[in-house]
């Protein structure tokens, strides 16, 4: 619905236990400036209060949580919504006047931001009950994710303190694997191991079902023989050491029950099937890439647009003659910058026409990240086609 077809203009400006509402009609006066409460019957009451004056559109500054509700009855309402940035709407109220922070003004921004400058609203989301299910899912990995990294990063710092040899031994996602969190959840570290000695240690392995685990033991040893001093703190360590491989252990079975969640969700959904058709995109990235779209790609007009979407499309700037070029954009939708990021750099090294795509970028001077970033800035190209057409991947789109 253009603005063309709006007669109201509702900013709320939502909190956790109430929201202000301020309403604008067509010549900028306000219909409604008043609190209203986190509830479903108030809602619908004013909402049916503007509808009496036309089409209303619902703008919120938060869309997610605590701009759920309202949302939700605005939809179930017939409502049109829409949902301003907080960049945006800061940048708007620096042109109005006065410098208050209410949440009166706050309301008043939104709806003249959303009435006088509409190109700056952003889609407020669908109200699909997959995509809803699945943003809270993939919020979830988000959380797993992170706390996974922080007690791996804790790990490496507490082994890197007492024996610095043992732990670039596991260097990389070695720390991660399941015979080296099995090991360190054993015996502690390597004060443990020594003290079993390399023939117990791999008895134990081989009875507790550990695949391919001689090379990593075999470093091991080795790392811990090129150290005979004994840190200070370091019992205390190896007593902390099995409780964080364990947490890892956990954290990582726990994301791929999660992943099996997202994939029972979207199997039904035709998209799935065509973004993991493409090398280097598994379900947790298709899944990051059909929500940061809403599941609809006809949101966008073009491939262009939904790089620049994404964030990826370079940014031109000039300025008489002293400022000229292009520079890269610090903007865009974070979630599916960062999964077209990933499955780039997956793709660059698995992929034998993307790794030829990104090689040939190097070759003409651009840096490693740079030129990951012109590799999916080419397919996001494939994707945009892929998902508009419903088709899956076909060889040889990245080699012109």
């Amino acid at each position: 619905m253009g603005n063309d077809d709006i007669d109201v203009w509702l900013g709320l400006d939502v909190g956790k236990q109430s929201h202000h509402a301020c309403a604008l009609d067509r010549h900028g006066k306000r219909i409604v400036d008043k609190p209203l409460g986190q509830d479903e019957a108030q809602i619908r009451e004013l909402l049916a209060c503007l509808g009496g004056h036309g089409n209303v559109l619902l703008v919120v500054d938060q869309p997610n949580t605590i701009g759920s509700l309202p949302l939700a009855v605005a939809r179930d309402m017939g409502v049109a919504v829409g949902y301003l940035p907080g960049s945006a709407m800061r940048k708007a109220a620096q042109l109005l006047p006065g410098d208050a922070k209410t949440d009166a003004r706050d309301a008043y921004v939104i709806a003249f931001t959303a009435l006088h400058m509409p190109d700056t609203l952003r889609d407020a989301g669908s109200d699909d009950e997959t995509m809803a299910r699945l943003k809270v899912l993939a919020g979830f990995d988000d959380d797993l994710a992170f706390e996974c990294n922080r007690q791996i990063n804790r790990l490496r710092s507490l082994l890197l303190q007492i024996h610095p040899a043992f732990e670039r031994a596991l260097k990389g996602d070695r720390i991660t694997r399941d015979t080296t969190l099995a090991l360190l959840e054993h015996y502690g570290g390597p004060t443990g191991m020594r003290r079993s000695g390399r023939t117990r240690v791999g008895k134990w392995a081989k009875s507790a079902g550990l695949r391919r685990c001689d090379g990593i033991i075999d470093d091991l040893f080795d790392a811990i023989g090129q150290q005979n001093v004994t840190v200070a703190g370091t019992q205390a360590v190896e007593e902390i050491v099995p409780v964080l491989a364990s947490r890892i252990r956990q954290l990582r079975e726990q994301r791929e029950q999660l992943a099996a969640k997202v994939e029972t969700l979207l199997e039904d959904h035709p998209l799935l099937t065509v973004l993991t058709s493409m090398p280097g995109i598994a379900v947790r990235t298709a899944s990051q890439i059909l929500l940061a779209i809403s599941g609809d790609i006809t949101r966008f007009n073009s491939a262009a647009h939904l790089a620049a979407y994404a964030g990826i499309a370079p940014v031109t700037r000039r300025s008489g003659t002293s400022i000229r070029g292009e520079h890269p954009a610090r903007g865009g939708n974070k979630r599916l910058k960062n999964a077209l990021w990933q499955t780039s750099f997956i793709a660059a090294f698995h992929d034998p026409e993307s790794h030829a795509y990104h090689q040939r970028k190097r070759n003409e001077g651009k840096r490693h990240n740079a030129a990951i970033i012109c590799l999916a800035r080419r397919r996001c190209n494939v994707i945009y086609s892929m998902l508009k057409n419903a088709t899956l991947y076909q060889p040889m789109h990245l080699t012109a």
